[in-house]
């Protein structure tokens, strides 16, 4: 579900950490998540101009999914990453992996996680680990056997290739 803050509401306010005026954007957010803990596999990206409180909705959304136990990892377009293909998406990757590192809870989780990279990208793996660093240490790669060299348009058109594996 694509949720346009602006299209949404315009009567929105926010001041400082706290949302006002966008519990209707908020709530089609929280029941996405309800029906993916139900089973369903969902998107959920929150769009619009600057200063609209997208980033506030997403943090009054996390702090819902941390209260059920849930984790949320998000990713944010930055104008200056424009020459890293997919950063929000490697930012958000990242961010889990370094969850399942340094939670010992989940070293089943990261164990799966990691045995199925290996089984589904074998040596092609480390092209992932250049765009996510955690990734790397998850998969026990040795940081002089990735290679950065790659133009951006090879690197992009690998990315996709590998995500879509």
């Amino acid at each position: 579900h694509d949720q346009d803050i602006e299209r949404l509401s315009t009567i929105g306010l926010q001041i400082g950490d706290t949302l006002f005026g966008r519990n209707a954007e908020l709530s089609t957010i929280k029941e996405a998540y309800q029906r993916t803990v139900a089973g369903d596999n969902e998107l959920v990206t929150i769009y619009g101009h600057s200063g609209t409180g997208k980033s506030t909705l997403a943090f009054e959304f996390g702090k819902y999914v941390l209260s059920d136990g849930g984790i949320l990892l998000s990713g944010k377009f930055d104008q200056r990453q424009q020459g890293k293909p997919f950063s929000a998406l490697a930012s958000a990757f990242n961010q889990y992996c370094g969850i399942l590192l340094q939670n010992c809870g989940l070293a089943p989780s990261k164990q799966k996680l990691a045995h199925q990279i290996n089984h589904v990208l074998g040596r092609e793996a480390h092209h992932l680990a250049k765009l996510i660093p955690n990734l790397a240490s998850m998969l026990e790669l040795e940081s002089n056997s990735i290679i950065h060299d790659e133009g951006c348009t090879n690197a992009q058109n690998r990315l996709q290739y590998l995500l879509c594996r």
